[in-house]
Parts: structure tokens; C-alpha cells; sequence
């Protein structure tokens, strides 16, 4: 990584910050969540109005921020790059949330729209797409079963069984705040072992 001469102090001290992690420093990678996860988490609620979908995307944004420190340039300050990545993750999940399905009551639609209505397209995978989707699911599984005991469990409960936090908590019968803490120890756990896979640089969502 090459400096260039425009960075700001805060930038400079930033990308001293991810040498360090880069090169495996457990408190580095600790610090650059402690100095961002704030704006990040609230830039990303202004987008989605939503509190648990902020806090699940802001640490989305994180894993695939340091699951790609490599090919970070320090041409721009680490934090434009961060939120970059927060901004497009978070359009892609708002996209993807827009589903297609409209509730209409039929006696409020025009005549003339109803054949606009039935012609728009049902957001439906291809056979190849729902192929891939369930080749990534499947090594998901694999990789989230290398975790041990509470924290695989977290995971699963949050991302395959899709529980709010706190269902997790009434699940468990811990307190909510150990699970929003336990939680990201899995996240961080499970972010290792995609490290470590050769198809983790093909995977792009945890």
C-alpha cells in the first residue's frame, strides 16, 4: 500500500490502524470497530428507519470491510472506503427488501391498471441462481458448524431461524445484551474461518 500525500492526520492514524490489523493485531481490529461503528450505525438508520436492521447491517458492513482490508487503497481515508461499503451494502439490502408483493384491495383499483398490476414480474430465481444460492447456503452451514457450542447456536438462531434478538434471549435465557455482545463474538469468529477458505473471496455476505 502506497500513502499519498492527502490523507489528513486521522486518515494517516487510520491506515497505521490497518496495517496492524492486517497483520492479525486483535486490538487494532478492535479499534477501528470502536471508532466507527457509531457513524456507521447511524448513517445507515437514516436509510433504513429501522433499529435492528441498522445494528445487523452496520456489523454486515464491518465483516466485509475487514474481509477485504487487502485490497483497501490508502489513496482514500479508510474511513470514505468503510462507509462506502456500508452505503452500498445497505442499498443492496433495501432493494432486496422491496419485495413485489403488493397488498391491493381490488375494489380501489382502476379497471384499466389491473392489467398493469398482473403483468409485473414475480421476483422469482432462475434454476442456475437458486443453484448458487443453495451452493452458498450449504457452505454457510458447513463453515457456521465449525463454530463451537453457544456461539454456533447464536448464528443459528439469528440467520437460519431468523429469531429477533430478543426471541434469542427468551431462547437462551440470557439477557438481551449478552446476546447483541455474544453475537458479534460469533460474527467475529465465523468472519476467521472465511478468512481462512479459498471461497471466501467469492462469497461477498456472511
Amino acid at each position: 500500500m502506497e500513502i499519498t500525500n492527502n490523507l489528513s492526520e486521522k486518515a494517516l492514524y487510520d491506515y497505521k490502524i490497518v496495517k496492524r490489523t492486517i497483520g492479525g493485531d486483535e486490538k487494532a481490529y478492535a479499534e477501528l470497530f470502536k471508532r466507527y461503528k457509531d457513524s456507521v450505525y447511524f448513517m445507515i438508520l437514516k436509510m433504513v428507519n429501522n433499529r435492528t436492521d441498522a445494528e445487523d447491517l452496520m456489523f454486515e458492513a464491518f465483516e466485509k470491510a475487514f474481509a477485504s482490508l487487502n485490497y483497501y487503497s490508502p489513496q482514500f481515508a479508510f474511513s470514505t472506503w468503510l462507509f462506502k461499503i456500508a452505503s452500498n451494502n445497505t442499498i443492496d439490502f433495501i432493494r432486496k427488501k422491496k419485495a413485489l408483493t403488493v397488498s391491493l384491495d381490488k375494489d380501489d383499483i382502476n379497471p384499466d391498471d389491473r392489467g398493469y398490476i398482473n403483468s409485473v414480474p414475480a421476483d422469482v430465481l432462475s434454476p442456475e441462481e437458486e443453484t448458487i444460492r443453495n451452493q452458498r447456503a450449504e457452505f454457510m452451514r458447513e463453515k457456521v458448524a465449525m463454530l463451537k457450542g453457544r456461539y454456533r447456536k447464536l448464528i443459528e438462531l439469528r440467520y437460519f431461524d431468523e429469531f429477533s434478538y430478543e426471541e434469542i434471549a427468551q431462547e437462551l435465557a440470557i439477557p438481551l445484551g449478552t446476546v447483541k455482545a455474544q453475537l458479534f463474538r460469533a460474527r467475529e469468529l465465523l468472519l476467521n474461518i472465511l478468512q481462512n477458505s479459498e471461497i471466501a473471496r467469492e462469497n461477498e455476505r456472511i
